[in-house]
Protein backbone atom coordinates (compact mmCIF):
# COMPACT_ATOMS: atom_id res chain seq x y z
CA UNK A 1 0.00 0.00 0.00
CA UNK A 2 2.85 2.38 0.85
CA UNK A 3 4.68 1.87 -2.47
CA UNK A 4 1.26 2.12 -4.08
CA UNK A 5 1.05 5.35 -2.30
CA UNK A 6 4.88 6.98 -3.45
CA UNK A 7 4.27 5.62 -6.78
CA UNK A 8 1.23 7.45 -7.17
CA UNK A 9 2.46 11.00 -6.22
CA UNK A 10 5.54 10.23 -8.42
CA UNK A 11 3.30 9.47 -11.35
CA UNK A 12 0.64 12.73 -10.57
CA UNK A 13 4.33 14.94 -10.70
CA UNK A 14 5.37 13.29 -13.61
CA UNK A 15 2.36 13.33 -15.75
CA UNK A 16 1.87 16.47 -15.17
CA UNK A 17 4.93 18.09 -15.79
CA UNK A 18 5.22 16.39 -18.87
CA UNK A 19 1.83 17.29 -20.34
CA UNK A 20 2.28 20.54 -18.71
CA UNK A 21 6.06 21.51 -20.50
CA UNK A 22 4.85 20.52 -23.86
CA UNK A 23 2.05 22.73 -23.61
CA UNK A 24 3.94 25.99 -22.80
CA UNK A 25 6.98 25.13 -24.80
CA UNK A 26 9.85 27.24 -23.79
CA UNK A 27 7.95 29.72 -21.94
CA UNK A 28 10.58 30.31 -18.74
CA UNK A 29 7.47 30.95 -16.17
CA UNK A 30 5.21 28.45 -17.51
CA UNK A 31 7.33 26.20 -17.10
CA UNK A 32 7.97 26.80 -13.33
CA UNK A 33 4.32 27.58 -13.19
CA UNK A 34 3.91 23.76 -13.83
CA UNK A 35 6.07 22.24 -11.59
CA UNK A 36 4.38 24.83 -8.60
CA UNK A 37 1.15 23.56 -10.05
CA UNK A 38 2.25 19.59 -10.38
CA UNK A 39 3.88 19.96 -6.21
CA UNK A 40 -0.13 21.41 -5.31
CA UNK A 41 -1.10 18.25 -6.92
CA UNK A 42 1.35 16.20 -5.29
CA UNK A 43 0.16 17.32 -1.56
CA UNK A 44 -3.79 16.55 -2.65
CA UNK A 45 -2.84 13.40 -2.95
CA UNK A 46 -0.71 13.02 -0.08
CA UNK A 47 -3.95 14.68 1.82
CA UNK A 48 -5.83 11.91 -0.12
CA UNK A 49 -3.41 9.33 1.50
CA UNK A 50 -3.41 10.41 4.86
CA UNK A 51 -7.67 10.75 4.89
CA UNK A 52 -7.50 7.26 3.79
CA UNK A 53 -5.26 6.32 6.77
CA UNK A 54 -7.26 8.47 9.40
CA UNK A 55 -4.44 10.37 9.55
CA UNK A 56 -3.18 14.04 9.78
CA UNK A 57 -0.86 15.96 8.25
CA UNK A 58 0.81 16.08 12.45
CA UNK A 59 1.35 12.13 11.27
CA UNK A 60 4.24 13.78 9.03
CA UNK A 61 6.04 16.07 11.48
CA UNK A 62 3.45 19.59 11.13
CA UNK A 63 2.51 20.07 14.97
CA UNK A 64 -0.28 22.09 15.57
CA UNK A 65 1.09 23.36 18.19
CA UNK A 66 4.54 24.81 19.09
CA UNK A 67 4.97 24.05 22.77
CA UNK A 68 5.14 28.12 24.26
CA UNK A 69 7.37 31.10 23.05
CA UNK A 70 10.33 29.25 24.45
CA UNK A 71 10.18 25.99 22.12
CA UNK A 72 9.08 28.57 19.05
CA UNK A 73 12.09 30.69 19.59
CA UNK A 74 14.37 27.22 19.74
CA UNK A 75 12.80 26.12 16.35
CA UNK A 76 13.49 29.75 15.09
CA UNK A 77 17.47 29.41 16.14
CA UNK A 78 17.30 25.75 14.51
CA UNK A 79 16.15 26.37 11.60
CA UNK A 80 18.53 29.19 11.29
CA UNK A 81 21.13 26.66 11.86
CA UNK A 82 19.75 24.51 9.56
CA UNK A 83 19.96 27.22 6.86
CA UNK A 84 23.48 27.59 7.18
CA UNK A 85 24.66 23.97 7.29
CA UNK A 86 22.22 23.60 4.07
CA UNK A 87 23.49 26.18 2.35
CA UNK A 88 27.30 25.10 2.75
CA UNK A 89 26.49 21.62 1.91
CA UNK A 90 25.25 23.21 -1.78
CA UNK A 91 28.62 24.86 -1.72
CA UNK A 92 30.03 21.36 -0.43
CA UNK A 93 28.12 19.84 -3.68
CA UNK A 94 30.23 22.76 -6.36
CA UNK A 95 33.29 21.95 -4.61
CA UNK A 96 32.73 18.55 -5.60
CA UNK A 97 31.91 18.08 -9.07
CA UNK A 98 34.56 20.78 -9.81
CA UNK A 99 37.27 18.12 -8.70
CA UNK A 100 35.09 15.52 -11.08
CA UNK A 101 33.98 17.38 -14.24
CA UNK A 102 35.66 20.24 -16.22
CA UNK A 103 32.07 21.71 -16.65
CA UNK A 104 30.73 24.69 -14.88
CA UNK A 105 30.43 24.09 -11.36
CA UNK A 106 27.24 26.41 -10.78
CA UNK A 107 23.95 24.78 -11.11
CA UNK A 108 21.76 26.35 -14.49
CA UNK A 109 19.18 28.62 -13.22
CA UNK A 110 18.21 30.39 -16.22
CA UNK A 111 14.67 29.40 -15.36
CA UNK A 112 14.36 32.16 -13.18
CA UNK A 113 15.66 34.92 -15.93
CA UNK A 114 11.99 36.37 -15.45
CA UNK A 115 12.56 37.60 -12.34
CA UNK A 116 15.65 39.99 -13.06
CA UNK A 117 14.45 43.71 -12.42
CA UNK A 118 10.64 42.67 -11.77
CA UNK A 119 9.70 43.55 -8.57
CA UNK A 120 5.91 42.47 -8.90
CA UNK A 121 7.06 39.58 -10.24
CA UNK A 122 9.24 38.73 -7.07
CA UNK A 123 6.52 39.42 -5.12
CA UNK A 124 4.27 37.31 -6.70
CA UNK A 125 7.54 34.92 -7.09
CA UNK A 126 8.14 34.78 -3.19
CA UNK A 127 4.27 33.92 -2.26
CA UNK A 128 4.14 31.60 -4.65
CA UNK A 129 7.49 29.56 -3.64
CA UNK A 130 7.11 29.99 0.39
CA UNK A 131 3.48 27.94 -0.02
CA UNK A 132 5.12 25.53 -2.70
CA UNK A 133 8.20 24.88 -2.52
CA UNK A 134 9.07 25.93 1.46
CA UNK A 135 6.35 24.44 2.75
CA UNK A 136 5.47 22.01 -0.11
CA UNK A 137 8.90 20.54 -0.63
CA UNK A 138 9.33 19.75 2.88
CA UNK A 139 6.25 17.95 3.28
CA UNK A 140 6.93 16.13 0.17
CA UNK A 141 10.32 15.52 0.19
CA UNK A 142 11.10 14.97 4.25
CA UNK A 143 7.20 14.78 6.00
CA UNK A 144 6.34 12.38 3.12
CA UNK A 145 8.68 10.43 1.93
CA UNK A 146 10.97 9.55 4.61
CA UNK A 147 7.77 9.12 7.07
CA UNK A 148 6.58 6.31 4.36
CA UNK A 149 9.87 4.70 3.50
CA UNK A 150 10.59 4.66 7.10
CA UNK A 151 7.43 2.96 7.87
CA UNK A 152 8.08 0.26 4.61
CA UNK A 153 11.72 -0.32 5.98
CA UNK A 154 10.30 -1.51 9.85
CA UNK A 155 10.97 1.80 11.52
CA UNK A 156 14.55 0.98 12.34
CA UNK A 157 17.85 2.61 12.03
CA UNK A 158 18.68 1.52 9.27
CA UNK A 159 15.44 2.10 7.64
CA UNK A 160 15.57 5.66 8.60
CA UNK A 161 19.09 6.10 7.87
CA UNK A 162 18.18 4.28 3.61
CA UNK A 163 15.17 6.91 4.00
CA UNK A 164 17.48 9.88 4.83
CA UNK A 165 19.80 8.82 1.77
CA UNK A 166 17.14 8.25 -1.02
CA UNK A 167 15.04 11.14 0.41
CA UNK A 168 18.08 13.50 0.06
CA UNK A 169 18.90 11.76 -4.20
CA UNK A 170 14.70 12.04 -5.10
CA UNK A 171 15.42 15.81 -3.95
CA UNK A 172 17.98 15.91 -6.16
CA UNK A 173 16.56 14.73 -9.22
CA UNK A 174 13.86 16.91 -8.31
CA UNK A 175 15.89 19.39 -9.65
CA UNK A 176 16.82 17.84 -13.02
CA UNK A 177 16.06 20.88 -14.57
CA UNK A 178 19.03 22.87 -13.07
CA UNK A 179 21.21 20.92 -14.75
CA UNK A 180 23.72 18.11 -13.00
CA UNK A 181 25.39 20.42 -10.79
CA UNK A 182 22.09 21.47 -9.66
CA UNK A 183 21.17 17.94 -9.05
CA UNK A 184 24.88 17.24 -6.99
CA UNK A 185 24.20 20.31 -4.94
CA UNK A 186 20.75 19.83 -4.03
CA UNK A 187 21.04 16.68 -3.12
CA UNK A 188 24.05 17.40 -0.71
CA UNK A 189 21.63 20.26 0.65
CA UNK A 190 18.51 17.49 0.64
CA UNK A 191 21.07 15.38 2.81
CA UNK A 192 21.79 18.12 5.27
CA UNK A 193 17.46 18.90 5.68
CA UNK A 194 16.97 15.27 6.10
CA UNK A 195 19.21 14.51 8.50
CA UNK A 196 17.36 17.89 10.52
CA UNK A 197 13.82 16.11 9.90
CA UNK A 198 15.03 13.43 11.82
CA UNK A 199 17.46 15.26 14.50
CA UNK A 200 14.54 17.70 14.94
CA UNK A 201 11.95 14.88 15.98
CA UNK A 202 10.29 15.14 12.59
CA UNK A 203 9.60 19.05 13.26
CA UNK A 204 8.48 20.17 9.85
CA UNK A 205 8.08 23.63 10.66
CA UNK A 206 12.06 24.22 11.29
CA UNK A 207 12.46 22.67 7.74
CA UNK A 208 10.12 24.97 6.02
CA UNK A 209 11.29 27.58 7.98
CA UNK A 210 14.89 27.32 6.63
CA UNK A 211 13.79 26.48 3.01
CA UNK A 212 11.84 29.79 3.30
CA UNK A 213 14.92 31.80 4.23
CA UNK A 214 16.97 29.40 1.16
CA UNK A 215 14.27 30.44 -1.25
CA UNK A 216 14.21 33.59 -0.03
CA UNK A 217 18.25 34.45 -1.10
CA UNK A 218 17.48 32.50 -4.28
CA UNK A 219 15.15 34.76 -5.68
CA UNK A 220 16.24 37.99 -4.60
CA UNK A 221 19.68 37.10 -6.22
CA UNK A 222 17.64 36.45 -9.35
CA UNK A 223 15.52 39.52 -9.18
CA UNK A 224 19.15 41.71 -8.75
CA UNK A 225 20.27 39.80 -11.91
CA UNK A 226 23.13 37.45 -9.79
CA UNK A 227 25.23 34.49 -11.20
CA UNK A 228 23.73 30.89 -11.82
CA UNK A 229 24.21 29.57 -8.89
CA UNK A 230 21.74 29.32 -5.87
CA UNK A 231 19.61 26.91 -4.18
CA UNK A 232 15.71 25.86 -4.10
Amino acid sequence: MRYAEIGLVVLVACVTIFVGWRLVGDDLLGRQAVVWVANVLMLVTIRIGLRVRGQTWEHLGLRRHWGGLRAAGRAVLQSVLVLVLALAAFITGSVVMRNVVTATTNADMSGYEYLQGNLPMLLLALAAVYVVSSFGEEVLYRGFLITRLTEIGGAGKAAARMAVVTSAVVFGLAHFDWGLVGIVQTTFMGLVLAIAYVVTKRNLWVLILAHAYIDTLLLVQMYLGGASGGAQ
